[in-house]
């Protein structure tokens, strides 16, 4: 069993191991929808979790295509996938986890969507800590 949840915490889910998989996402919905270069995210059985919230915190927003992304309507944070494409399946976006998974990426999809200007993310000049942009201490 594996779980996680939103930044504020109204939302939460739960897996059962094993994830079905884990990748990299650079499509361009991916990048807008999370505001960053690429999303990785855990695909699992939909059957194999449970998702939970605060006073309907979970939302969802609906694509023109019947996909489903899911999201705290409270912090913003962006957590859930489901789409047609992927019938049975419910993507979660690893970076929502507090717990271990059972395995690593294995792949990048969409690539041809990447963005080029985080190519050199590795070799740019590394700090180890820096202060909360929000002044908050620890997770919720």
């Amino acid at each position: 069993m594996t779980s996680g949840a939103c930044l504020c915490g109204a939302v939460r889910f739960s897996a059962q191991l094993p994830a079905k998989w884990v990748a990299h996402c650079h499509c361009t919905r991916c990048q807008r929808a999370h505001g960053a270069a690429f999303v990785t995210w855990v695909g699992f059985r939909e059957a194999s979790v449970a998702l939970s919230s605060d006073d309907d915190a979970l939302r969802w927003y609906v694509t023109e295509a019947g996909a489903r992304r899911g999201f705290c309507g409270r912090c913003g944070s962006p957590m859930f996938f489901q789409s047609p494409d992927y019938p049975g399946e419910c993507h979660i976006a690893r970076a929502a986890f507090k717990t271990e998974l059972d395995q690593l990426p294995t792949e990048n999809v969409f690539f041809s969507s990447r963005v080029h200007w985080a190519e050199d993310v590795w070799t740019l000049p590394a700090t180890p800590e820096t202060r909360d942009p929000e002044g908050v201490q620890g997770d919720p």
